[in-house]
């Protein structure tokens, strides 16, 4: 008769299988459920914006074509009849939406998601004690950042870059020569929320915060420390952009407007001994009527792709930086 026995199901070891890949990418999308929900929430909301703004443009410039009030830029707009009036004033909405409410939006975007995407990431981990219990794992602390990194950071690069490419489009078809409003690329609020500026700046802004959070391991210290130090690069870049590429310089008379959408640097006059002085000589100098001779320095709207591209380079490299840093102080 056998003595062999067939051990107790209950008993009998188990061998305990060491979390992968994808159950690390499965915790990440747990944890970030609410963020995910809520950017797929206003990423549908802007989108439906921006095509509602794109058709209401559209069908506007349309009725002002066929009635011949317009007749394809904003300084054709013929406002002297009453029915020229009356056509335009719908567009005043979708006018106010773009300019008023979804660009300083999108310029804010950033500093959302370094506040509250990136500072918490690590913070709260540090916070409530929990990062010592990667430790314990099979996997590295290298491999589970990266998981951890990936959900927030391929959200952020998704929802900036459609926000990005629909703002950039509707402002390219219907605001810049249309007559939803004067809206020239280099101004405060345009800029930040056209072409590769949100994608490069919220990823800056996710990477910053995440390192923050990880050298001030408090969640509230680090979400404002982030805040400003994002406000501050913000400051600091906008002051170095006119050095991102060469000026435009150019003499004219005083009376000759800059071109369109141009951004001015610099203005001033050219004196009777050939030296420039600025625009403020003109309250002591009588060489400052209309025909005065006068120098202009400005970025043409032809800058505005090659500053972007050199702004862009710029904050890229700086979060890579910032990345690789997080990366090597995350085994520490």
């Amino acid at each position: 008769m056998s003595t062999d026995v067939l051990p107790d199901r209950a008993t009998a070891p188990t061998a305990v299988a060491a979390p992968g890949l994808r159950g690390l990418f499965w915790l990440a999308l747990r944890q970030n459920r609410f963020l995910l929900r809520t950017m797929g929430v206003l990423l549908a909301l802007a989108v439906a914006e921006l095509a509602w703004i794109h058709i209401a443009c559209r069908h506007i410039v349309g009725v002002l074509r066929r009635t011949g009030c317009y007749s394809g830029a904003w300084n054709t707009l013929r406002m002297d009849e009453a029915r020229c009036w009356t056509l335009f004033a719908p567009i005043n909405r979708p006018g106010f939406w773009y300019l008023e409410v979804l660009q300083p939006a999108v310029t804010a975007l950033p500093l959302l998601v370094g506040v509250f995407v990136g500072a918490p990431l690590l913070a709260q981990e540090y916070e409530r004690g929990t990062i010592r219990l990667i430790r314990a794992q099979s996997v590295s602390p290298a491999r589970w950042l990266a998981v951890r990194l990936a959900v927030p950071g391929l959200a952020v690069l998704t929802v900036s870059g459609v926000l990005a490419a629909l703002m950039s489009w509707v402002w390219w078809t219907d605001i810049l020569n249309g007559p939803a409003g004067f809206d020239p690329p280099f101004q405060f609020f345009t800029y930040p929320a056209l072409g590769l500026a949100p994608v490069a700046w919220s990823l800056f802004a996710l990477v910053l915060g995440v390192l923050v959070g990880r050298l001030v391991r408090r969640t509230l210290p680090a979400m404002f420390l982030t805040g400003a130090l994002v406000a501050a690069a913000h400051g600091l870049v906008l002051w170095a952009r006119p050095f991102f590429h060469s000026a435009v310089e150019q003499v004219a008379t005083l009376s000759t407007p800059k071109p369109a959408n141009a951004w001015l640097l610099d203005r001033g006059v050219v004196l009777p001994d050939g030296s420039r002085a600025g625009i403020d000589a003109c309250q002591t100098a009588v060489t400052c009527a209309d025909d005065a001779t006068a120098w202009l320095r400005y970025h043409p709207v032809d800058h505005f792709v090659p500053i972007q591209l050199v702004e862009a380079g710029i904050l890229l490299t700086l979060t890579a930086a910032l990345l690789v840093a997080v990366f090597r102080w995350i085994r520490s």
